[in-house]
C-alpha cells in the first residue's frame, strides 16, 4: 500500500475542494464525483458523511472499497475503509472539524451522531495524475 506523503498531508490539511468518487456496483465505473469535507488526523486522511451511514457515497465506499477523489487539483486512486469505534479517534476527528470548518453554519451536524457513524479514512492506492 502506497501512503500520503507529508507535503501532500500538509497540502490536505487545508484544502477545500476534495471529492469523493466510490466506484459503482460493477468495480469499475466511478461515482458521481461528490464535494465533501476532509481532515487529517495522525497522518491519516478521513471524512464523513453528512447524512451518516444513509449517504449514497458513503454506502458505495462501504460495499465497492475504493474509487477515487479529487483533493488539491490533484486525482487519487484510493481505497475506503471504516473507522471502528475509539473514543479517542473520535473525539480526534472531531477536533480537527472544529478547527478547519470553525465558523461555517454546517459545522455541528458534521459532529452530529449520524456523520460520526459515517466516518471513513481513506488510503492512497496511485496518483492518477
Amino acid at each position: 500500500m502506497n501512503h500520503w506523503t507529508k507535503a501532500q498531508l500538509t497540502e490536505f490539511a487545508t484544502a477545500d475542494d476534495m471529492h469523493v468518487s466510490p466506484f459503482y456496483d460493477d468495480g469499475k465505473t466511478y461515482g458521481t464525483p461528490t464535494w465533501i469535507w476532509s481532515v487529517v488526523v495522525a497522518d491519516e486522511l478521513y471524512v464523513r458523511a453528512w447524512n451518516g451511514q444513509q449517504s449514497r457515497w458513503y454506502q458505495s465506499a462501504q460495499q465497492q472499497r475504493a474509487g477515487r477523489i479529487m483533493l488539491a487539483g490533484q486525482k487519487f486512486e484510493v481505497s475506503f475503509n471504516p473507522v471502528i469505534s475509539d473514543d479517542r479517534l473520535t473525539a480526534a476527528i472531531s477536533q480537527a472539524y472544529e478547527k478547519k470548518y470553525a465558523g461555517s453554519p454546517y459545522l455541528p451536524p458534521m459532529l452530529a451522531a449520524g456523520p460520526v457513524s459515517a466516518t471513513v479514512r481513506i488510503d492512497l492506492k496511485g496518483s492518477v495524475n
